[in-house]
C-alpha cells in the first residue's frame, strides 16, 4: 500500500482507524451492466471495512464482452416453430421482446 512502511505498524495504525482489511481468494470476478459484462480475470480483491461500510477493491485484467439479449436455445425454437432463419428470428425477437410473440409474428408474416 505504502512503500518503507511495516506491515505490521501499517495494521495496527488501520485498526486504530478503525479500518479492516481482508483478501478475498477470487477466481473471476464478474460485473453485469445493462449492455455487457465487464470480466476481471487474475483478480486481486481487497474487502475493506470502515466504521461499517464496506468497500471491495478488485484489481486485475479487464474484458467486456456484449450481452445477447436472448440465447441461442430461444433462437432455436423460433427457428423450428416459424420456419425462418436465424436471423430473421432475431430481429422478430429483438422487436416482439417475447418468444410466443415473434413466432406469431413471424408465422403471420409467411
Amino acid at each position: 500500500m505504502f512503500p518503507n512502511i511495516n506491515p505490521r505498524e501499517m495494521e495496527k495504525v488501520m485498526k486504530k482507524m478503525g479500518l479492516k482489511q481482508e483478501q478475498i481468494d477470487a477466481d473471476e470476478v464478474i460485473i453485469i451492466c445493462k449492455d455487457k459484462k465487464i470480466i476481471v480475470e487474475n483478480p486481486q480483491v481487497t474487502k475493506l471495512n470502515m466504521m461499517g461500510q464496506e468497500t471491495l477493491q478488485i484489481v486485475g485484467d479487464l474484458r467486456e464482452q456484449k450481452l445477447e439479449e436472448f440465447n441461442k436455445e430461444d433462437l432455436k425454437m423460433i427457428v423450428d416453430q416459424a420456419g425462418c432463419t436465424e436471423e430473421e428470428a432475431r430481429k422478430a425477437l429483438k422487436e416482439k421482446k417475447d418468444i410466443a410473440a415473434a413466432i406469431l409474428y413471424l408465422k403471420e408474416k409467411a
